[in-house]
């Protein structure tokens, strides 16, 4: 069983231009995170893609929209939405610390573990519904960081340092697979980057 994933991060939003956190809160495009959303069109293969799924928060879901406009459907799962930082939802960005919420919650909201949780939970319904597709995922940067812990089996402080937001080594979109291999009685996901 395996599933290819292409990942894509939503456009540029208000809240980034503000050097603001969105969270759990929708967010939305700005004028260029419309405009980078319809020219990643012109980046990537839309012929190699089986299902487009978003985040069901609003700047997931219109990047969604602006890039596989053509898409007969394109789905929204919570499970992939931006980690949750509670208190610190649309607060300045300077608040929210990824290396200090690994295991530790933000007040009111969630640690990075529950967000790559809720990804093995996705992971876990990808291949169980989609074996042998390419899914193009809208999504965040919580869940992309729990993809890489996930799918190359590294800590979270490596995702955190290597993030291409760190090293500003953006690209038109991430490969992964994800394997499903039994052992014993549990399942064990290997994945590699593409």
């Amino acid at each position: 069983m395996a599933v290819k994933i292409i990942y894509f991060v939503h456009g540029t939003t208000i809240d980034n231009i503000e050097h603001k956190s969105t969270g759990w809160l929708h967010g939305i495009l700005s004028e260029k995170g419309i405009e980078q959303s319809i020219k990643l069109r012109e980046q990537i293969n839309l012929n190699e893609i089986d299902l487009v799924i978003s985040s069901d928060l609003k700047r997931a879901i219109d990047s969604a929209k602006y890039t596989f406009k053509d898409s007969k459907v394109i789905l929204h799962d919570k499970r992939i939405r931006e980690c949750n930082y509670g208190d610190l939802n649309g607060e300045d960005a300077s608040l929210v610390k990824y290396e200090e919420h690994i295991d530790s919650k933000f007040p009111n909201g969630e640690s990075l573990k529950e967000v790559e949780k809720r990804l093995r939970n996705f992971c876990e319904y990808l291949l169980e519904s989609y074996n042998g597709k390419t899914i193009a995922l809208v999504s965040h940067k919580a869940p992309q960081l729990a993809l890489e812990v996930i799918a190359k089996n590294i800590s979270w402080k490596d995702a955190i340092d290597n993030d291409w937001r760190k090293t500003k080594n953006w690209q038109p979109g991430w490969r992964y697979e994800i394997r499903q291999i039994e052992k014993e009685t549990k399942n064990e996901y290997i994945s590699n980057k593409k």
